[in-house]
């Protein structure tokens, strides 16, 4: 079993439930690790057997770009898509930060997470 993971991905995004959240957007920080069997791809050094970063990528910068209210609501869809791209994937676990969120004080972020395993 081994991990493939992406840390600290950048994203001005337009989550939010206020309107001036929706319009003029806000910074997000995403982290995401998939728990896969990668063995015989290291054995074979063959990308196939194994999660792409840059497809992992891809998957979470599409779900950054469609508006939703709701943080829950992204790292879900994000997670389903990893479990249904790769049928390898065991696991996967998606942490999404707001940056400095307004809620009418001094935080540095707010985040949600969702582990989601193949099966549930």
């Amino acid at each position: 079993m081994g991990r493939v993971a992406l840390e600290g991905l950048e994203f001005h995004a337009f989550h939010g439930v206020y309107p001036h959240e929706r319009e003029s957007g806000n910074w997000f920080e995403v982290d995401i690790a998939v728990d896969t069997d990668f063995s015989q791809a290291a054995a074979e050094d063959d990308l196939n057997g194994t999660v792409n970063y840059e497809t992992l990528f891809r998957i979470v910068q599409e779900e950054m770009n469609k508006p939703s209210k709701l943080l829950e609501t992204v790292v879900a869809k994000i997670a389903n898509d990893v479990l249904h791209t790769w049928s390898m994937a065991n696991s996967v676990e998606v942490k999404l930060s707001k940056l400095n969120p307004p809620i009418g004080g001094k935080c540095r972020r707010s985040s949600v997470t969702v582990i989601r395993r193949r099966g549930q």
